[in-house]
């Protein structure tokens, strides 16, 4: 079995998700070492899986011309069990005509049922756990227990390297905070408006504490001081990956670069909507220091458009750029902070 186990895990999915899935291969590879492990991805995320060492191979999905040569090319693989993440139909067919013969996918859908998949149920709205604990539900169907949802992104000795030169760079007394903060979500969940967001980034970069970038790939069309460092503008993942890691602090709302930061070992101020589909006990990081801001208790019902993807945080108690500089001055002030504290 030791010699025999290989394994292809199917994650076609946003960079959070992704983010959420790399506990898998480490809880493989401890139980064997020996197995053969591969992550099926689409290109723009691959990155996140570079340099995994519980990883053997990256599957890139949209690098083969047609299903038929996809389907060739995991045959290839002699796969002994799949676990797809993401649900669908297309995915789960291409597994069953690569021929792996023990798959499990997410749900209870009838083209897994006609084709023998098994699957796991997630019930996320009746018994509410961690993304990342229920990604791991699937090798606990096929009988390894693990228990640890923590994110892990790996570096290589020339990136670590670099990451240490860049640090050096804006930060040669190292008497700063290094602080990101990421404007953009991709309306995948609650935002504040950019003009909040300029008013965080304007104070903020008054702080002497604080040294200040912007983490998004894409530059907005308000000017912004010299002093702020546009991080990421025209990088590829990778490098945005390596900048990311250099950072003290990522203030963001739930977005995947949050989910990038969260796995390098930078701290965490994230912006999170209290609906059980979108709040931080599904979707927040796992295994660094995290702390996430919520607005009041009675928001939703009151100022909340009722749409996750137009929410903007706006109205009475909602968040704004105060609620979030105050937050992130009382965090600084207290490195001792018990993590994943809620403000």
């Amino acid at each position: 079995m030791l010699n025999k186990l290989r394994i292809l895990i199917s994650r076609p999915d946003r960079i959070g998700d992704v983010v959420l899935s790399t506990p898998i291969p480490k809880a493989i590879k401890e139980k064997y070492p020996n197995a053969f492990v591969t992550i099926l991805l689409r290109k723009y995320t691959k990155d996140i899986y570079a340099n995994n060492p519980f990883v053997d191979k990256i599957i890139v999905l949209d690098e083969f011309g047609s299903d038929y040569e996809l389907i060739k090319a995991i045959r290839k693989e002699n796969f002994t069990h799949s676990l797809s993440l993401l649900p669908t139909e297309k995915i789960n067919w291409i597994l069953f005509f690569a021929g792996i013969k023990k798959r499990v996918g997410v749900g209870r859908k009838f083209y897994q049922f006609i084709s023998n998949t098994k699957f796991v149920n997630r019930l996320k709205y009746k018994n509410h756990r961690s993304e990342a604990d229920y990604s791991l539900d699937l090798i606990r169907k096929i009988g390894i227990d693990y228990s640890d949802t923590s994110s892990k992104i790996y570096l290589t000795e020339p990136e670590i390297e670099q990451a240490i030169s860049l640090r050096k760079k804006y930060n040669a007394n190292d008497q700063k905070l290094l602080v990101g903060v990421h404007i953009s979500s991709g309306n995948s969940a609650p935002n504040m408006p950019i003009d909040e967001y300029k008013k965080l980034i304007t104070e903020l970069s008054k702080d002497k504490r604080v040294k200040l970038f912007v983490t998004d790939d894409k530059k907005v069309d308000w000017e912004l001081s010299e002093e702020i460092v546009w991080l990421n503008s025209g990088n590829s993942l990778r490098q945005s990956i390596v900048n990311i890691s250099i950072l003290d602090y990522f203030i963001s709302a739930s977005t995947g670069p949050m989910h990038l930061a969260g796995a390098l070992g930078v701290k965490t101020l994230s912006l999170f909507c209290p609906e059980i589909a979108c709040s931080p006990k599904l979707w927040g990081t796992q295994g660094n220091k995290s702390y996430f801001i919520l607005p009041e208790e009675n928001y939703c019902k009151n100022s909340c458009s009722g749409d996750t993807h137009t929410c903007d945080f706006q109205g009475a108690g909602g968040i704004d750029a105060n609620i979030v500089i105050n937050q992130f001055r009382k965090l600084s002030s207290y490195e001792n902070i018990a993590c994943s504290e809620q403000f």
